[in-house]
């Protein structure tokens, strides 16, 4: 199914009805691999931010024009096709950790927003990532 026909498909008017019928819920968790198979079914920009008052006090559009000028690795957030793109490469281990601890992200925002071009409209999540000292990891002490 096109992802826009997937979108059309899902019950409710507005972006946040839409992904609420996805669970897709302001202040939720979600696996961050629901949130990738969800962006890429539904054709939606999914924006995961490194800084907390960026995500809850700016416009992801304000956020986004301040920081294009940054390389991607450069800025306080990344897309979610990007990260775990750049996590597999550079991980082998990704996928088993992910079966093991999933990543959760912080569900912040949802909605549109025109394009730079201004001719569509982009349908976004920005999540939260959390902080390491977040992570439900058993370190071993002696390490």
């Amino acid at each position: 199914m096109e992802t826009n026909a997937a979108w059309e498909a899902l019950p409710g008017n507005t972006p946040a009805e839409k992904l609420e019928s996805l669970g897709v819920i302001r202040d939720r968790t979600l696996d961050i691999r629901m949130l990738d198979e969800i962006s890429r079914t539904y054709g939606i920009e999914v924006i995961l931010f490194f800084e907390e008052d960026l995500a809850r006090s700016r416009t992801l559009e304000s956020v986004l024009d301040e920081y294009d000028i940054f390389p991607e690795y450069g800025r306080p957030y990344v897309t979610i096709g990007s990260f775990l793109r750049f996590t597999r490469e550079n991980d082998p281990s990704f996928e088993q950790t992910m079966r093991e601890l999933p990543l959760m992200i912080e569900i912040v925002t949802v909605g549109e927003m025109q394009s730079s071009n201004e001719k569509t409209t982009i349908r976004y999540i920005s999540g939260l990532m959390p902080f390491l000292d977040e992570l439900d990891i058993d370190a071993d002490p002696a390490m």
